[in-house]
């Protein structure tokens, strides 16, 4: 038997990348799927191809996440799983780290992760019928990096506020964990290594080669790996589970 069955998700940066593959995996599992993205072309192609809902989100925009969730209460009759997966990137030594990248890696990642996790954990509430909520974080917060210091304090956050919520919701059948990935294969790495290489003075693909031979693994992870965590923490053998951060990471971080 399918182990979403009967389950509806909605899936932030879901056009694409990880969770894309989250969405994918979702449906394989018999959920109801809608996949939200800040490009409505994005999401059209994605949620045609993979015959799910689709909606336009910018997480940055307290409207347009109340809208995404309602559109999302009124085509799947509501929410059982949030995936909170919608992120940015940026790098930069401390001293040139402007306040315009500052603001939008916090945005993003921070305030966007906590205002849709609690539009999503209110409409749980109004159900009452529990809910399952994952978070994306990455291993990059749980350890500083010489030129991502904002990137991994947005993460590390992250992490904390999975522990919060987790703590604070559980009494209502809501758990809220997190997932933790290594390098994975995805169009923000090839965005990640080439800021690298315009930092370190490196050809195009030089670091992201240097990186996936650091791995224990001796390579990076691919996209469905880390779905395959999701599901598990979205799923009944998940049911005494919350507050934590499992990381996805071929080895690279021991937690």
């Amino acid at each position: 038997m399918a182990r979403l069955s009967g389950k509806t998700a909605l899936i932030t940066g879901g056009a694409r990348g990880i969770g894309a593959a989250i969405a994918r995996a979702y449906l394989r599992e018999g959920a109801q799927v809608m996949v939200a993205d800040l490009s409505q072309a994005m999401v059209s192609e994605a949620a045609a191809k993979m015959g799910c809902h689709g909606v336009q989100m910018d997480v940055t925009r307290q409207d347009s996440i109340d809208a995404a969730m309602a559109h999302a209460v009124a085509r799947m009759g509501g929410i059982d799983i949030l995936v909170n997966n919608a992120g940015v990137y940026d790098l930069a030594p401390i001293v040139d780290i402007t306040r315009s990248s500052y603001d939008k890696l916090f945005a993003v990642n921070v305030a966007g992760t906590l205002f849709t996790l609690q539009a999503a954990a209110r409409q749980m509430l109004a159900q009452g019928r529990g809910g399952r909520i994952i978070n994306l974080a990455s291993q990059a917060g749980r350890r500083g990096e010489p030129l991502g210091a904002v990137y991994c304090a947005t993460k590390a956050a992250v992490i904390s506020l999975t522990q919060s919520a987790g703590l604070n919701l559980i009494r209502d059948g809501i758990s809220v964990n997190a997932i933790a990935p290594g390098v994975i294969e995805s169009d923000m790495w090839d965005h990640v290594d080439a800021l690298f290489a315009a930092a370190e003075g490196l050809p195009v693909g030089e670091k992201k080669r240097r990186v996936g031979a650091a791995v224990p693994f001796g390579r990076f992870g691919t996209a469905d790996e880390v779905a395959g965590m999701a599901v598990f923490l979205a799923s009944d053998e998940a049911a005494y589970i919350t507050a934590q951060t499992y990381g996805v990471d071929g080895g690279n971080w021991i937690a």
